[in-house]
């Protein structure tokens, strides 16, 4: 992941100023805090396309557990996930998949030039990692296609389009959630979270900074024990401070709560939320904060496979997609998460990723969660890239999760009984 490569890197800011992640091949960016004026001489972007006969949101239906199995069946050792569709077409960039109204499915990836041909909306291309684009299936999510020409969906506040103003280079991890009469929309850009809101899917908001997110050092600003990055056995120690990365968000009686790595070595999940209605209001932290904590150790440095996998999570947690089951005080918070022990001794990154599930032990989101016994799910370390991001879509009450069990292609899983459950 972009930000723990960043401090793995061994970059150093000038004093004084607080460093934030560089995109690939940059480099570093120092944060003044001051706004980014526009180039003197710009070209005027032209007007919104009306979005006439555009199918309208939908919150994501419930699964049927009276017919399928659900996350908490998952989590009884009832179920599992299996493969359903092999090769859906979408990226290993990461998803994030709404249901349309009129049944049509609709993909948040970010892609750029290098990976799929984008260009921005004042035509230029896309730098890696990219922008956020829509893939599209008309035949119920078992194939996706991006449109014709790929453009980014989200337009720049002016052009040429700015890197500071609008993320053009790096509107990375989006997680996109339909509540309140609106689309919510995360994303990771240079280690900060940002977020940004919809009324059709297509037109965006202007961005909000959530919680400060950032990765400093202490010469920065202080930060909680939960938000140190302690010592790695194969990384550079350098940065000391985390809040942010690939986020996740929920929306739910009233309060929009987004969730972002904190920490790493070991990592935990944060939690922040702020009311719904109230849009200049600061993220504050959930009532438990962090959710939950990654492994405390590395674990045995020679081995790298499954007797590994209690370590999955040690270094970093984040990718938070989250899921509501049951009513009334049997409700409960289902979470996947991706989870990344870091690289073995000789590896250029961060390795040896994971699929974690995570459940709240209580009926509210914002209080203690715990983590699923055996995790990780799916597959064992060494995982691959593109295993944690995890994209759950259910469909005619059924539960499915695009994820990547290679490193090479995103398929969709179906969540079936185990034999022994019937």
């Amino acid at each position: 992941m972009l930000f723990a490569a960043l401090i793995a890197s061994g970059c150093r800011p000038t004093p004084g100023k607080p460093m934030l992640p560089p995109t690939t091949g940059q480099p570093p960016i120092e944060a003044t805090g001051a706004p980014v004026r526009p180039p003197a001489q710009m070209m005027p972007l032209p007007a919104p396309t009306a979005n006439a006969g555009a199918p309208a949101l939908m919150a994501e239906p419930t699964p049927d557990a009276a017919r399928h199995p659900t996350l908490a069946d998952l989590w009884e050792g009832r179920a599992h996930f299996a493969v359903d569709v092999a090769e859906t077409g979408l990226p290993m960039g990461e998803s994030d998949t709404l249901v349309m109204s009129n049944g049509a499915l609709w993909s948040y990836v970010h892609a750029s030039d290098r990976s799929a041909g984008v260009r921005d909306q004042c035509g230029e291309p896309v730098a890696f990692p990219g922008c956020v684009v829509i893939y599209a299936s008309e035949d119920g999510g078992h194939t996706f296609t991006l449109p014709d020409p790929p453009t980014c969906l989200i337009e720049c506040a002016q052009c040429p389009c700015d890197a500071d103003v609008d993320h053009i280079v790096q509107q990375q991890y989006p997680r996109v959630v339909v509540a309140e009469g609106r689309a919510w929309m995360v994303y990771e850009y240079l280690g900060r979270v940002m977020l940004r809101t919809s009324r059709d899917g297509r037109l965006w908001s202007a961005p909000a900074h959530v919680a400060d997110s950032l990765v400093w050092h202490l010469w920065y600003r202080d930060c909680p024990a939960e938000e140190r990055i302690g010592e790695h056995p194969f990384t550079t120690f350098d940065y000391e401070c985390l809040r942010g990365g690939p986020p996740g968000v929920f929306v739910e009686d009233g309060t929009v709560y987004v969730f972002m790595a904190q920490g790493q070595n070991p990592g935990a999940m944060g939690c922040f939320k702020r009311a719904v209605d109230d849009d200049n209001a600061a993220f504050q932290p959930c009532a438990n904060n962090p959710l939950f904590v990654g492994a405390a150790a590395y674990g045995p440095h020679e081995r790298t496979d499954a007797v590994a996998n209690p370590f999955f999570d040690f270094r970093t947690i984040s990718s938070a997609e989250i899921q509501r089951l049951g009513e009334g005080a049997e409700r409960r918070y289902y979470m996947l998460y991706e989870g990344v022990r870091g690289p073995a001794q000789g590896d250029p990154g961060d390795t040896q990723f994971g699929l974690g599930l995570a459940r709240s032990l209580s009926d509210q989101i914002d209080g203690a969660w715990g983590k699923y016994p055996v995790n990780p799910l799916l597959v064992d370390l060494p995982g691959n890239i593109g295993l944690g991001h995890a994209d759950l879509v259910v469909l005619d009450g059924r539960t499915y999760l695009y994820t990547s069990l290679d490193g090479v292609t995103r398929s969709r899983l179906a969540l079936i009984w185990d034999e022994l459950a019937r």
